[in-house]
């Protein structure tokens, strides 16, 4: 199996069907969450709809870089979005996160062996494989955040 596709079907674990490492994954925990939930405070904690709205972020960054766009995102900017006000908001964003991770995985396989050894971007962020790993990583560290505010903000 070539590297791509290993790499696609572990992307596609944390965010739309897999429950081998964390029990879950994106679409499957966060289809059982309401606006109002997603949208509820717990201290100072970012929301799980901030969180979604982070990954989504990443994703859609990376996505136009994978289109042959430049790389536009900014750390300092991946929590800055406006609350969501509706069910409807909500949806839309789940919606987008998970037609954006399939997107995602299916230019991951498009790849081959030598492409994920190319530099992604600038060589400062090193390759390919390393960004795609990176952002698997990412994915799982957010979901870890999302499971434990589920528990925290159920009624």
């Amino acid at each position: 199996m070539k590297n791509s596709v290993q790499l696609a079907n572990r992307f596609r674990e944390v965010l739309l069907d897999g429950k081998w490492v964390a029990n879950t994954n994106y679409k499957e925990l966060l289809s059982e969450i309401g606006w109002q939930q997603a949208t509820k405070r717990v201290t100072t904690l970012n929301t799980i709809a901030a969180i979604t709205a982070h990954i989504n972020y990443y994703l859609e960054g990376v996505l136009n870089v994978f289109e042959g766009g430049n790389l536009e995102i900014h750390d300092k900017y991946s929590f800055d979005f406006p609350p969501l006000q509706s069910e409807e908001a909500w949806n839309e964003l789940r919606s987008r996160l998970f037609a954006n991770a399939e997107n995602f995985a299916v230019h991951i396989e498009s790849h081959s062996d030598t492409d994920l050894d190319e530099i992604f971007v600038d060589p400062k962020y090193g390759t390919y494989a390393r960004n795609i790993e990176g952002m698997i990583e990412h994915c799982y560290y957010h979901l870890g955040q999302i499971s434990l505010l589920n528990k925290l903000t159920q009624e």
